[in-house]
């Protein structure tokens, strides 16, 4: 793709704004922002968004994660770098994204209800949610990867 298909957030602000809002309910519910910026960067790459790899590789890195475990996202069950409950937010994660191929299965279900208690488990699961839909806009839509840059950072593109 060579350019940017529509600019979704000007042809349709409401729907923009309705994501921005999903996005600070799921920052204000608690869970650690390095928990969230995993699930965003495994969420965008089992969706192929090359944008929102882009950005959230960027986020993770500004806010102290380390490159070695951004590099292993994609391998997290062998990684003994990631804790039990990043590995079953990681799990969580790509059972919601893949939703269509398997049902949630009962024991993952007790385990995340165990560890996240409900609202976590829900505000984990709006995550997922969020993240699918901010993937699936900017894929749909050619965002193009690359160009984003992160306010007061300086991490280059």
């Amino acid at each position: 793709m060579d350019a940017t298909r529509l600019n979704y957030a000007e042809t349709s602000p409401e729907l923009y704004r309705s994501l921005l809002g999903l996005e600070s309910y799921v920052h204000s519910s608690g869970l650690e922002d390095s928990l969230l910026e995993l699930i965003k960067l495994r969420a965008s790459q089992i969706n192929r968004c090359g944008w929102c790899i882009d950005m959230h590789t960027k986020d993770a890195l500004a806010n102290g994660e380390t490159a070695q475990r951004l590099f292993l996202v994609s391998a997290w069950r062998e990684a003994p770098q990631f804790s039990r409950r990043e590995k079953l937010a990681l799990e969580w994660c790509e059972t919601i994204t893949n939703i269509s191929q398997h049902s949630v299965d009962d024991e993952l279900y007790r385990e995340m209800a165990e560890e996240f208690g409900q609202e976590g488990l829900v505000a984990l699961t709006a995550a997922v949610v969020a993240i699918n839909s901010w993937n699936r806009l900017n894929v749909a839509f050619g965002a193009i990867p690359g160009t984003y840059k992160r306010k007061n950072s300086t991490i280059e593109k």
